[in-house]
């Protein structure tokens, strides 16, 4: 691999994991579209969207690992939560990651628009009140979380992420969690998505180990820190953050489908 190339591949997991870690997310909704069409601008071979998927879905789970770590205290990480979401996501991440093989690039792209719409959707849902609840007395329908998360595993399995840019808004509008505990229960229930999903595209050979190697490697650095920050970050700004990412990257992907 050129040095070039290795740099870029580098800085895309930097940024994204970086993000993840600060928002509670994967990070493949930043990076699947920087991996598709940055390398190719800069004169790079182009990844396909096959190659993209598993790279991602390799580095979401070490990204995760990350950020689950630096929240392990304060009480963010709801158990409960974690456990009834990360079953369910697990099973459909699973399915989705091991039925994407015999998928079209372009079905796979679709996925991802109509995912990535959605969450955009449900960001700019109104959400008053939410970080008023103390962090012990929240509660939430379980059959709700597992069915949502269920759903949103196959989808996101088919397009090597782990979900959480959906989770996040899914936990925040209709399971009614604070934010700081959404970001840091969403990272977990990521990590165990993305084994469905990494299991899926290894046994399948969707993934290509190079710059998945290099993308481990920032994740592993970039994501405790970006969690450090959101620590810190008011919980407006994060949702505001979050909101526009997701809503940039689905006009992007909606443009290029149309």
């Amino acid at each position: 691999m050129e040095i070039g190339f290795i740099i870029t591949i580098f800085l895309i997991g930097f940024v994204g994991s970086y993000i993840s870690g600060m928002l509670g997310i994967g990070g493949s909704i930043i990076k699947y579209p920087m991996l598709l069409y940055i390398p190719p601008l800069l004169g790079f071979a182009a990844f396909s969207a096959h190659e993209v998927a598993g790279i991602s879905a390799i580095q979401v789970f070490f990204a995760t690992i990350g950020g689950v770590w630096a929240y392990r205290k304060g009480g963010y990480l709801n158990k409960s939560l974690i456990i009834n979401m990360g079953g369910a996501i697990l099973i459909g991440s699973f399915i989705g990651a091991y039925g994407s093989n015999v998928l079209a690039e372009d079905t796979i792209n679709l996925v991802y628009g109509i995912l990535a719409l959605t969450a955009a959707v449900m960001m700019f849902v109104p959400k008053k009140g939410l970080d008023d609840i103390p962090l012990d007395q929240v509660k939430f329908n379980k059959g709700i979380a597992a069915s949502a998360a269920f759903i949103v595993g196959i989808g996101a399995g088919i397009v090597g992420a782990a979900g959480a840019f959906l989770l996040v808004p899914i936990m925040l509008v209709i399971l009614k969690i604070p934010t700081r505990m959404t970001i840091a229960s969403s990272l977990a229930i990521t990590f165990i998505s993305s084994i469905g999903a990494t299991v899926g595209k290894i046994t399948t050979g969707q993934v290509d180990w190079g710059p998945a190697a290099i993308m481990v490697v920032a994740s592993l650095i970039a994501a405790p820190l970006g969690a450090i920050a959101g620590k810190k970050m008011n919980t407006k700004i994060l949702q505001v953050t979050l909101a526009v990412l997701i809503l940039a990257t689905a006009i992007k992907i909606w443009l290029d489908i149309l």
